[in-house]
């Protein structure tokens, strides 16, 4: 967390001709960056499946962040025909900490739409 004396730290450096307005500016930049909290890691992997025609959901699973690797690798091995799905670029997705909706793809000759979401 910043304090407001490493704040005037940095504000006295620029005006005693130490360092530039600009340098100045990215220290600030860094300290207030480093106090963010980061968000807290992803806990569940969820995936839905529904049918275009009736708008059901034919699957909506929901597994701990524990077994992606493991599902993701079964489920590549059950839809090789998934034209499209990268399942290597989905586990990189994840790993790196994204959130949300991370696939949405529409397969219209089996009439579905498959999202994948990480919560």
């Amino acid at each position: 967390m910043a304090t407001s004396e490493e704040r005037m730290q940095i504000l006295k450096m620029v005006a005693d001709g130490k360092i530039s307005a600009e340098d100045g500016s990215r220290l600030l930049k860094a300290l207030e960056e480093g106090s963010r909290p980061k968000p807290p890691p992803p806990r569940r992997f969820k995936v839905r499946i529904t049918d275009l025609a009736t708008g059901r959901a034919k699957v909506n699973l929901s597994i701990p962040m524990g077994l992606v690797d493991v599902g993701v690798k079964m489920g590549a091995r059950f839809t090789p025909e998934m034209e499209g799905a990268n399942f290597a670029e989905v586990i990189a997705a994840i790993k790196s900490g994204a959130h949300g909706r991370i696939v949405d793809m529409t397969d219209e000759g089996e009439g579905e739409r498959v999202e994948i979401y990480v919560e």
